[in-house]
């Protein structure tokens, strides 16, 4: 008589006894690697609760940094406000050629000047000494000599009447003798606020756009580990370079940006409203530099992100190649977007550095680029 077999569990694996041959079946190394891959898988409500932790955990972060941010945001201020700062400066002064009674008359840094030595200095601004003010563009006689202590500087060689107040002979003015040439003078490259509140919301918006910035590798940790449980194990080793590859590149964009791109885009701005009393707000202008320097800064993530596609077989530079023209005309829009003017040569400057970049991405993915396999 024939006996019936008893029937196994769908999905599940008999293990071989004793008297069964081991190669009927043989549970390969592979096999348990799937099942430990199916094992791990996340359900819908799984992703959303990791993906609500990484929130969390990036927000607390930024905060942090916005709290450190707060206390240097003025700062910050004044050094992302230097580039508007000397092109309003540029664009509302008087070009004059220098020349005098020689013909050879030409300027001399603050520092070229000996011991002893007297000139007339101007106040750039609204100064108060004491109980006293100066008002702005008064002029005094000065001298280089040393104080009590031995330090070097610039004093106050004659008495100086301010109102009801008379300023002794030998005041310490308020100018260093190593001070760079070209320096900002004046009160016309200063940016306004219209609103009473608007200083204090000003440095707010500053510090929290610094603490974004200075947030970068946490924030770049946490998408990645958001996004790495799909991917394989040995796909998931690819997360600090990424982190610090992308850093970097923004790091270098929105220096790019800042020293580059912006000042010339702003000289070049400015310098069509010469005829016209330029007024600034202060609000206006960070919101305008913040968003190039992010930009640029997102902008030159693209040999990163390549390195990783690459990396995990999604990229390879025959794709790029064959999508060149596409590329070129997205980045010629993007450049033409991004940028603040609407001449050929300030949106070259946008376009160039995305074409360069596109170029190494070639090549990183030409050397790093390899087949998707689970091992």
């Amino acid at each position: 008589m024939l006996q019936q077999q008893p029937r196994k569990r769908s999905g599940c694996r008999e293990r071989p006894g004793p008297n069964s041959m081991a190669s009927t079946f043989p549970e390969t190394t592979v096999d348990k690697k799937d099942d430990e891959e199916l094992g791990t898988q996340m359900s819908f409500l799984d992703h959303l609760e990791e993906l609500r932790k990484r929130l969390i955990r990036s927000i607390a972060f930024v905060f942090v940094a916005l709290l450190f941010c707060w206390f240097v945001s003025d700062r910050i201020y004044n050094f992302l406000s230097i580039p508007v700062r000397q092109a309003l400066a540029n664009a509302q002064q008087r070009e004059l050629p220098l020349g005098g009674v020689t013909g050879r008359e030409t300027t001399l840094p603050l520092s070229s000047l000996k011991e002893g030595e007297t000139a007339r200095y101007a106040f750039d601004k609204a100064t108060k000494f004491g109980a006293s003010v100066i008002p702005e563009a008064t002029s005094v006689q000065a001298i280089i000599a040393k104080d009590i202590e031995g330090r070097p500087g610039l004093f106050t060689n004659e008495p100086l009447i301010a109102g009801a107040i008379v300023i002794p002979k030998g005041v310490r003015l308020p100018i260093e003798l190593d001070a760079q040439p070209g320096a900002l003078v004046g009160r016309d490259e200063q940016l306004i606020v219209t609103t009473v509140q608007e200083s204090f919301s000003l440095y707010v918006k500053v510090a929290l756009y610094a603490a974004v910035c200075l947030s970068v590798p946490f924030l770049l940790w946490q998408v990645w580990a958001f996004v790495s449980p799909g991917l394989y194990p040995h796909e998931r080793g690819y997360a600090l370079p990424f982190v610090l590859l992308s850093t970097i590149s923004f790091v270098i964009g929105a220096s790019f940006a800042y020293y580059v791109l912006f000042p010339r885009a702003a000289a070049y701005l400015l310098g069509i409203g010469k005829d016209f009393r330029l007024m600034l707000r202060a609000t206006d202008y960070f919101d305008f530099i913040i968003l190039i320097m992010l930009a640029m800064g997102l902008v030159f993530q693209m040999p990163a992100i390549t390195y990783i596609l690459s990396r995990i077989g999604l990229v390879n530079a025959g794709l790029l190649l064959r999508i060149w023209k596409t590329s070129l005309v997205v980045i010629l829009v993007a450049a033409a977007v991004l940028s603040p003017t609407s001449d050929i040569p300030n949106m070259m400057l946008f376009a160039l550095p995305m074409v360069l970049l596109y170029g190494i991405s070639i090549f990183i993915a030409w050397i790093f680029a390899r087949p998707r396999t689970k091992e």
